[in-house]
């Protein structure tokens, strides 16, 4: 393990346990069938790349550890609820998720929207009581709502389904991953920033940063839909093939996407040359790229 895989490692730590102490509820309240789905899909799970990225931008900026905390752990839950909506029959009805049974498969369908509903409005009370000014959770309010609403990955999510069995043109998906993806990527960068000192310029750079990877994060997912391995992703592969879905690898080809996804990371890579300290900004791009699961 590497030194930035180290530094990854310890950011996903440090928000399990923050996540953990966040979704303690007294185990004697009648409702707790919902906070133990929605800690099923919220504990533990995947790299925390997006919170990472909050922690990240935080440090370079200067931001307190507990603000920049409260404000990664706002997106983690906000991501979470995404999944488990996401794998819903009425969407993509997927039975797993991460290498296990996908919420609605553990909890019944009913909990599980429950349950992705109780992580969208826990983010957001948790970006409220974050430890920060009033200007600075506002606005971090203001931009985890975009991120998550019609503008953001609701949208996505709503042109996905429309586009369901049906031909769809490059620019028509660079739209569906920009909100899908690349919205929550974006806000992860910004809510660093926010939580720390950083003006419009590197606001600005932030964002072009997230959204060249948001693409190309979404990109290797097409490529590893193709050829990936099931047990490293912890989900069946083909299934945007059997969904009659078009991606990037329908629409380029294998090496056309690898391609593509090559070049938006040589973009994110050059969005943040400038910015001292950015080394871990710099692997997190490559890793992106280089991911097999």
């Amino acid at each position: 393990m590497n030194r930035y895989e180290e530094q990854l490692a310890s950011y996903a730590t440090q928000v399990n346990d923050a996540l953990r102490e966040r979704l303690h509820f007294d185990r004697e309240l009648r409702q707790i069938v919902v906070v133990d789905a929605m800690r099923h899909s919220l504990l533990d799970a995947g790299k925390r790349l997006r919170a990472a990225m909050v922690l990240e931008f935080g440090r370079l900026t200067h931001a307190s550890r507990e603000g920049a905390m409260a404000l990664a752990c706002a997106i983690e839950m906000v991501h979470a609820y995404s999944l488990i909506h996401d794998d819903l029959p009425c969407m993509d009805d997927d039975d797993f998720r991460r290498g296990k049974p996908s919420c609605h498969r553990a909890f019944g369908e009913a909990n599980a929207l429950l349950a992705g509903d109780g992580l969208l409005t826990l983010a957001f009370e948790t970006a409220v009581d974050a430890p920060l000014s009033d200007a600075q959770r506002v606005e971090a309010v203001r931009t985890l709502s975009r991120a998550a609403g019609v503008r953001g990955m609701l949208g996505g999510q709503v042109i996905d389904l429309s586009c369901e069995g049906k031909p769809v043109d490059l620019e028509t998906l660079n739209t569906l991953y920009a909100l899908k993806t690349g919205a929550l990527l974006r806000a992860s960068a910004r809510l660093g920033c926010l939580a720390g000192d950083a003006g419009e310029e590197l606001l600005e750079t932030a964002d072009r940063y997230a959204q060249a990877c948001g693409l190309a994060f979404q990109i290797t997912d097409d490529i590893l839909d193709v050829a990936g391995d099931a047990e490293k992703l912890g989900k069946p592969t083909g299934s945007d093939e059997e969904n009659h879905k078009t991606t990037y690898v329908t629409l380029l080809g294998l090496s056309g996407a690898r391609e593509r996804a090559r070049e938006l990371i040589g973009e994110a890579r050059e969005r943040v040359a400038a910015i001292p300290g950015n080394e871990f900004l710099l692997w997190v791009a490559e890793m992106i790229l280089g991911r097999d699961h």
